[in-house]
Order: structure tokens, then sequence, then C-alpha cells
């Protein structure tokens, strides 16, 4: 049981690695379509670019989109409206057509027979009204729409929506029916009598006009024809028109809906599986073969595959709503997080992969993988120092111009002219490139979130002005200029080499600030003249002076310093020996343990690291030089960083011997001017 936990500890971070692999390759699996992918690419109106095409099997040709609206608005025009006849209102109204009618005109000065007339006439008006019906509202029918009227579940009679009469209109109706030989106080009483007596007696059958247009609906046929298999659908070079857009549309939706839905489904996510693991694969090989620092790092390999999920996520979502707004996705993105938190390189590789990935999902794969893959390219090259606001802004420019250009190069290549071109895509590119801009806001919480430095951060940690170094210049002045002069050494050295100047600077400035305990112990802030390790032993001054690694590491977590820059702090004295009270302790007491003389490590790791230890070394020795000659200074500088080296402090440092000697050649040129030499000129 033991020895499984201890295999299971020693092995932990790459069972992590394994888990994140696996778990990321299915996410992405999970993310893409469950179909197999249709092996050609076509547009209507281009040339067809692959061989003669066969139907592979018998398959009928979907009706387009327009098409099935265009029937559908047919069978809606088409399609009759029901209203229900209440034909006991009639009735009703003829029964209360007499009684007003009666009261209405029983003082008349008229003769009797005009009477007669007039109430013959109001019937025969009442029997035109209810012979077609009287509509209970107002509805929005146009006047040739067909309409059938029912009564207890049996139709009565069919008409025009025009021939029903409303309440609406009775007026004008009266007006006309009796505007004849009728005084104009009687055909007020008319309209009174109408008025009162004359109520709706039809009303629409919601229910079954809806019933009966789905039934038409669902009627319509969603093909038309069909194609035989080994049937010639186009030949090469053929110009795709409509008829051949509509059956190669319809042979894509039919290969990748039944015959991999139900047959090849499982095989389909094996493919996607095998594929998306190897490319993730490769990232992890590139890792571990050229990035190991960041392969070992696991919180590190998770924030590279995080972003990686996130774009194809991003990705994903756009196109299921829709595909036309795909290069909406700022995908450059990606290489410029990766870039501000580890290098150009690696942005690049993982960027690359990406859209490899994004390939199997797309439309017009072949172009958007171009387009994509030049655009991270630009982005690499252009972003220079992320941390400049003005770069970043000419970047994001020189990115959609980029993609402007090439997409113009693309619609012309396949069109062969300017006519057609979809002008709003070069406004999705703009939005691209504004979207880009929120890269700093990312940077800032991915720094909160996995707890990275990015070159935006150290910008602001070299700062003098921040708190932490504004007290290391009050409690230890001669710390803090020893730290800007190792600050500005380290920072030509990195630059020389190609190492990260910004990164270094920073180490610099924060790798001493544990002598802020007990600043008068150092001898460069010993301003008085008075050496309190005087009143000490060897061995308590040593520990005084080794202890500030330590409590440099205490102050610097307290205050939320990055790990990147803590780093400095832990190995700008490796494994070394505090010479001086050594050989002290060594001249009195030959039994003297080196170990108690010794830093606790590590040793530097890197080369911004190592870097620093050969700066700090050499400026806080180069004191000590009296009557400074160039001879001088190119000596001690050659026996500093030798003893160094023979020492193995730089072993676990990726720095090679070219780079040290590089390293030494510009350290002599800024001692030489920090010292201010100049030849002797003869007397």
């Amino acid at each position: 049981m033991n020895t499984l936990l201890n295999k299971w500890y020693k092995n932990h971070a790459l069972i992590y690695k394994v888990l994140l692999f696996v778990v990321t390759t299915f996410f992405i699996v999970y993310l893409f379509p469950k179909t197999g992918k249709f092996r050609y690419s076509f547009e209507k109106g281009k040339p067809w670019q692959s061989e003669n095409l066969y139907a592979p099997f018998n398959f009928a040709i979907k009706k387009s989109q327009q098409e099935i609206d265009k029937e559908k608005v047919e069978v809606e025009r088409n399609s009759p409206v029901y209203f229900d006849a209440d034909l006991e209102v009639k009735k009703e109204v003829v029964s209360d057509y007499v009684q007003y009618f009666n009261q209405t005109f029983k003082d008349s000065s008229y003769l009797k027979i005009q009477d007669a007339e007039l109430y013959v006439k109001g019937k025969e008006f009442i029997n035109k009204l209810y012979n077609n019906g009287v509509l209970d509202f107002e509805y929005s029918y146009p006047d040739k729409k067909q309409v059938i009227l029912a009564s207890s579940n049996t139709v009565q009679k069919e008409l025009l929506y025009g021939d029903l009469y409303e309440l609406n209109s009775l007026r004008k109706l009266i007006d006309q029916e009796f505007s004849k030989n009728i005084s104009d106080d009687r055909k007020k009483k008319m309209i009174s009598v109408f008025f009162d007596v004359v109520k709706p007696n039809v009303t629409l059958n919601e229910n079954l006009t809806k019933q009966v247009l789905d039934e038409e609906l669902s009627k319509i046929s969603l093909t038309r024809g069909s194609i035989e298999k080994d049937q010639l659908i186009v030949s090469k070079g053929q110009v795709v028109e409509d008829d051949q857009f509509d059956i190669l549309d319809s042979l894509k939706s039919e290969y990748e809906s039944q015959t991999w839905n139900t047959a090849n489904y499982n095989w389909v996510l094996v493919a996607y599986t095998l594929l998306v693991a190897l490319t993730l694969l490769m990232l992890l090989l590139f890792l571990r073969k050229y990035r190991i620092e960041v392969f070992q790092n696991n919180t590190k390999v998770t924030f590279i595959f995080f972003n990686i999920a996130l774009m194809i996520t991003l990705t994903t979502v756009v196109i299921n709503y829709n595909s036309q707004y795909i290069y909406v996705v700022p995908l450059c993105i990606l290489p410029l997080v990766l870039k501000a938190f580890f290098d150009a390189r690696l942005g690049l590789f993982s960027h690359v992969l990406t859209v490899l990935l994004l390939g199997f999902i797309v439309p017009n794969s072949y172009e958007y993988m171009f387009l994509q893959i030049i655009a991270g390219i630009v982005t690499i090259l252009t972003v220079s120092e992320l941390y400049k606001r003005a770069n970043l802004f000419i970047s994001v420019g020189q990115i959609t111009f980029i993609y402007i250009i090439a997409y113009f190069a693309f619609f012309v290549i396949h069109e062969g002219q300017l006519t057609g071109m979809k002008w709003e895509t070069f406004g999705l590119f703009v939005l691209c490139g504004l979207a880009t801009l929120f890269v700093q806001p990312l940077i800032y919480m991915y720094e909160k979130i996995f707890g990275l430095v990015s070159d935006v951060s150290l910008l602001e940690l070299s700062d003098t002005n921040t708190k932490l170094l504004k007290e290391l210049s009050n409690r230890a002045p001669g710390t803090f200029h020893h730290s800007l002069n190792v600050a500005n050494l380290a920072e030509a050295s990195a630059n020389e080499i190609g190492a990260n100047a910004m990164l270094v600077r920073v180490g610099a400035l924060y790798h001493d600030i544990g002598k802020m305990k007990n600043p008068t112990y150092f001898t460069e802030n010993q301003s008085t003249g008075i050496n309190p390790h005087n009143e000490l032993s060897n061995l308590e001054s040593a520990k005084i002076i080794i202890g500030h690694t330590i409590k440099g590491i205490e102050i610097a977590k307290k205050n939320n310093l990055p790990d990147r820059v803590i780093d400095f702090i832990r190995t700008h004295h490796g494994t070394s020996l505090v010479y001086y009270f050594y050989m002290k302790e060594k001249s009195v007491n030959e039994n003297v343990n080196v170990e108690d003389f010794k830093y606790p490590g590590p040793k530097p790791f890197s080369k911004e690291t190592a870097i620093l230890m050969m700066c700090d070394s050499l400026e806080a020795a180069s004191k000590s030089l009296k009557e400074p000659t160039t001879t001088k200074l190119n000596e001690f500088v050659e026996n500093i960083i030798d003893k160094q080296m023979e020492s193995g402090q730089f072993l676990n440092a990726n720095i090679t011997f070219k780079e040290i000697q590089s390293i030494k050649k510009v350290l002599k040129h800024k001692l030489a001017n920090i010292y201010h030499l100049r030849i002797e000129y003869p007397e």
C-alpha cells in the first residue's frame, strides 16, 4: 500500500497531465458536430474543384428554404377561414325590428302606406345582412379571402370575407340602402332602429381554422425529385448553378444526418477523438522538449489547455448561432495571451494547433485556416511589447488589415471579379480587431486566477515608487542603490542574449528586500562606520547574511509578489559561500563546517536568474576595487564568473558558454562606464 502511495506521489504531476489531456480531448470532441464531415467544399456560382461526382446512394433533392417558405405562403393564402354562424340571431333581430319600428313610427305624420313600404324595405335589408352574416369583430383578412360559415358542425355557406358585413360599416350601408325617396328625418329614425336591433351572428372559429391550416401545411413536400445511385451530379470544372447546388446540399445533409447518425456514429467519435488527442499530444511533446519549465508546471499546462478549449468553445457557439459571423471570434487573442505569459514560439505553436482543430467544424475550412494562421503569425511578429498600449492598437490594426487583404484575395480567386463582394465581412474583421483589444483586461484576470505574471505586471512592479521599493529606499538606501545598479547591468545582459529583460530587471530590483530587516548588518548601509558584526561571532554574522534571502521571500509573499519574482530572491546567491566570514572562522577554527556558511539555494534555474547572480556578485564586489583600470576590471569579471561556474552554480540554468561570454563582454563594458575609465594620456 505504501509503495503504491509513494508511486502515486512521485508521479502525481504526470498523472494530472494525463487526466487534463483526456478531459480536454473529450470536451473538444463533445463540442464538435456528431456527424461525419462531407469531404467536398462547394459554393454557388463557383467551379467544382474536385473530380466528377457520382451519387453514392439514392437520395431525394431537398427544396430550398425559400421554396418551402413560398409554398407555405401560398397555402396560407388559399386556406379558408372558418366562422360560426348563429341562425337564431336573425329571428331575434326581426322580432326586435317589428317592435322598434312600430314604436318609432306610430306618431308619423306620413301616410300609412309609406310606413308600410319603409317597413318592408327594412325587413329586406335585414334579410340581406343575415343572408351573408354580420361579424362580431373587424378582422384583418383580405376581401377575397375564402370564408366558410358553419352552424352546429354543418357547413352553411361558402363566400368571400368581403361579402360579410361589419358593424362599423352599418351606417354606410343604411345610407346606401335608404338614400332615395325618403326624408332625412325618417332616414335618421331608420338608422336609430337598425342600430338598436342589429346584432353580430358570425364569430371566428380559431381552432378549426388553425387545424385546417396545419393539415394543409403538413402536406407540403420537403423534397422535389430524387437522384439515383451512380448518377452524375457535377463534373470537374463545372460551375455550381442553382440546381447543382441544391443537389449537392441535399447530398451533404443526407450524408451527415442519416449515414453517420445511424450506422457509423461511434466510428465518427473514435476518429474525432484520435485526431484531437493527436493534436494535443503534439502540444505536450513540444512543451516537454522545448519548454520543460512550462511542462513541469501543471498550472501553466492547465492554463494553455484552458485557452485552447475556450477559443474552440467560442467558435463553436458562433457557428451554431450563425456561421456567417465566424470571423467575429478574436482568435488572435490566444497567441497574444500565451506570448504575454510565455514566449512567441509557444504562442504561435498553440495557435496553429487550435486552428487545425477548428478546421474540422468551420465552413470553407481551407480559407479559414489560411486567414487565421497568417493573422496569428502577424500577431506574433508585430506585438513586441504588449505593456505599451500604442503597440497593441497598432498591432490590432495590422491584424485587421491582413484579414481584409487575405479575404479580398480569396474572393477574387473564387469569383474572378469584384461584383458581389460581401462588404459586411470587412465589418466583421473590424469587430474582431476591436474584440482583440479585450486582451488587456483578460491578461489581468488570468494573472489573478492562475497566479501568473505578464510583462504588464512586471512593468508595474518595476516602478520605483511602489510601496515596497520606497520602503527599501528609506530603510536601506545603500541596498536600494545597489539594486538599481544590478537592475541596469542585468537588463543590458538579458538584452544581449535574448532573455526576458523586463523580468530580470524586476527580479534585480527586489532581490535584496530581505535586507530591510537588519539593514545595518550589510556594508552598503553602514554610513556611520559602525559595524555591528564586530559584536557577533563569525557564525552568527554568517547566519544574518544568509538569512536575508529567507526574510526576502517572507516579505515578498506578504506583499503578494509573483512567484517568478520570488525565484530571483531565492536563487540570487545559489549555494555559494559567505566567503569573508568563513575565512575569518577558518583562521581560528580549522574544523569549521563549511555547510554552516553556505546559502541554502536553490541554484539558478533559468537564464534570467543566472544573469542576476552574475550581476549581483560583480556589482557588490566591484566596490572593493581600488584604482580600477580596464585590465583590472576585465580580470575581475572573468574571475568572479569563472568561480561561479566552477562551483556549479549554473548547472541547472539553460544558459550556454557562448551566452556567458556575451554577458561577460557586456558587464566589462558597463563597469568601465560606471567607473569612468579613460585611456592614459602621455605627460
